[in-house]
C-alpha cells in the first residue's frame, strides 16, 4: 500500500535520559503503582481496564476537582460485581475477577485530592503509572507535568482541544521518548488483534491499492448534566455539564469521531494534508445547557497520496439513525478495517496488557505520543474548517495560535455565555 510518508521518528537520548530508561523501564518495582487524575465514568472504567489485564498493579492515588466525583468513582471500584466486568478473558468468574480488582484499590484517605491542583499532587504522590481520564482540555497540562515527573502515562483520547495544547502535548511527547518513558493512548483499536492483523494485511495488499475511505460516527449525545444548580458558578457549571463545551471537549469530532480518525490515520499511513468541513447545529437549542459546539459535522480529508477521506459524524436524540463504522475501499477489494483479523482480548484491556509489559521491559517500548496528537489535531483542524467555512491545512493548523484554555481557575469564576460558531463570522486563529 502506497502512503504519504513512512513517519519515521528519530531521536536521541540523551545522558540523562539513558539514565532514566535504566531506572524506569524493566527496573522498577514488583507491582506498579498508579495514580488517577479525572474520576468521572471513563477513569473508573480505565482502572478496571487496567487491573483487570495483571495482577502486579494497584491503584494508589486518585484526583479530581470534585469531591463527589472522586467518592462516587472509589465507591464503584470497591463494588466487586461492577469492578468484575471482563469477566471470561482468563475464565475467572465476574465475582472472582472483581474480588481481585478490589483487593488492589489502595487508595488511602491522604491520596484522595481534589481541586484544580489535584493533579499535581498525584503525580507527586509516588506513582509509577499516571491515568489521564479527565475532560480533554485538560489533557496538555496533565501530560507536561506527569513526563516533568517522569512518570510512565496512560492518557485518554484525544490529547487536546486546541493546536496550541496538542503541539504542548506533541513536545512533552518528545521529552518522554528520550527518557524511554512509556506513553499509552486509550486508542484501543491500535491495540486490538482484529485491527491489526488488518491493517497488516491491507499494507501487504490484500485489497490492492487504497483509493477511499470513508468514516462514520452516528450516535446519541455522549452526556447532559440534568440542570444547573443555584449554587455552582460559572466554571464548576461549565465543568459538570463538560461536553457541551468547546474548550473542555473540543466537540465531537475531537472528542469521539476521534477514533475513527486516529485509525484511518493509522491505516493510510500518516496525516492529511487539507480538509473541508461543514456542520452546524440541528437540534440543539440555543440554551445554556448545550454549549456552543455542533451536533452535526461532515469532512472531506486528503491525504498526501491523493486518497480522500470522507467523514461524517454526529449526535441526534433517541430514535434517529445509528452507525458507527469505517470502509477502506482498494483497487481489488474493501475492508471495514476489522474483518481480516481475528478476535482477541479486549482492546480496552490489551492496551494496559501491552502498557505495563513496555513499562517492565517485557515487551516493545510504546510510546503513542506522536500518533495521538498527529490525530487530535487532524481532528480539530477539520472542526476549525467547518465552523470557519474555509478549507485548513496541516502547515495551517501546526502555526495556529488557538488556544482555549481559560488563564484562571475557580469554582465560582465567571465566564461569558460561548458563542456558537458561525461560518462567515467566525475567525480562524
Amino acid at each position: 500500500m502506497q502512503t504519504r510518508r513512512s513517519f519515521v521518528h528519530k531521536s536521541t537520548i540523551a545522558a540523562l535520559g539513558a539514565f532514566q530508561a535504566q531506572v524506569t523501564r524493566g527496573q522498577g518495582r514488583e507491582r506498579l503503582r498508579a495514580g488517577l487524575i479525572g474520576c468521572g465514568g471513563r477513569g473508573t472504567g480505565a482502572v478496571v481496564d487496567l487491573l483487570t489485564g495483571r495482577e502486579d498493579v494497584e491503584l494508589v492515588s486518585m484526583g479530581d476537582i470534585f469531591e463527589d466525583k472522586l467518592e462516587s468513582s472509589l465507591s464503584r471500584l470497591r463494588d466487586a460485581r461492577n469492578a468484575g466486568r471482563h469477566a471470561g478473558i482468563d475464565n475467572r468468574t465476574r465475582e472472582e475477577l472483581g474480588a481481585s480488582i478490589v483487593k488492589r484499590i489502595q487508595v488511602k484517605p491522604d491520596h484522595h485530592f481534589v481541586g484544580f491542583d489535584a493533579y499535581k499532587k498525584v503525580i507527586a504522590s509516588d506513582v509509577d503509572i499516571v491515568m489521564l481520564t479527565t475532560p480533554p482540555g485538560y489533557r496538555p497540562i496533565h501530560f507536561e507535568a506527569a513526563i516533568e515527573a517522569r512518570k510512565h502515562v496512560f492518557t485518554e483520547k484525544p490529547v487536546g482541544t486546541d493546536p496550541v495544547g496538542t503541539r504542548r502535548f506533541l513536545d512533552a511527547a518528545r521529552k518522554a521518548e528520550q527518557l524511554k518513558l512509556t506513553v499509552m493512548s486509550g486508542s484501543q483499536r491500535r491495540s486490538s488483534r482484529d485491527y491489526l492483523e488488518t491493517i497488516a494485511k491491507i499494507r501487504e495488499g490484500a485489497i490492492g491499492e487504497v483509493v477511499a475511505a470513508y468514516s462514520w460516527y452516528l450516535s446519541g449525545p455522549v452526556f447532559h448534566a440534568k440542570a444547573r444548580d443555584a449554587k455552582w458558578g460559572d466554571m464548576e457549571w461549565q465543568h459538570r455539564n463538560w461536553y457541551s463545551f468547546l474548550w473542555l471537549c473540543g466537540d465531537q469530532i475531537v472528542e469521539q469521531h476521534y477514533h475513527n480518525i486516529d485509525f484511518m490515520n493509522w491505516a493510510l499511513g500518516g496525516h492529511p494534508v487539507s480538509v473541508v468541513a461543514s456542520g452546524g447545529v440541528a437540534w440543539r437549542t440555543r440554551e445554556e445547557l448545550y454549549g456552543n459546539i455542533f451536533d452535526h459535522m461532515n469532512s472531506d480529508f486528503l491525504y498526501g497520496n491523493g486518497v480522500r477521506l470522507t467523514s461524517h459524524c454526529r449526535q441526534y436524540p433517541q430514535g434517529a439513525h445509528r452507525n458507527v463504522s469505517d470502509l477502506i475501499v482498494g483497487t481489488r477489494g474493501k475492508s471495514n478495517g476489522s474483518d481480516m483479523g481475528t478476535r482477541g482480548i479486549n482492546g480496552q484491556v490489551q492496551e494496559h496488557i501491552d502498557m505495563l509489559k513496555s513499562i517492565k521491559g517485557e515487551g516493545p517500548y510504546i510510546n503513542q505520543g506522536r500518533e495521538v496528537g498527529e490525530s487530535t489535531l487532524t481532528c480539530v483542524m477539520a472542526r476549525e474548517s467547518a465552523y470557519s467555512g474555509q478549507q485548513i491545512t496541516w502547515d495551517q493548523i501546526m502555526a495556529s495560535q488557538q488556544d482555549l484554555m481559560p488563564k484562571a481557575f475557580d469554582y465560582k469564576l465567571q465566564m461569558n455565555p460561548p458563542e456558537l460558531p458561525a461560518p462567515g463570522k467566525y475567525k480562524f486563529l
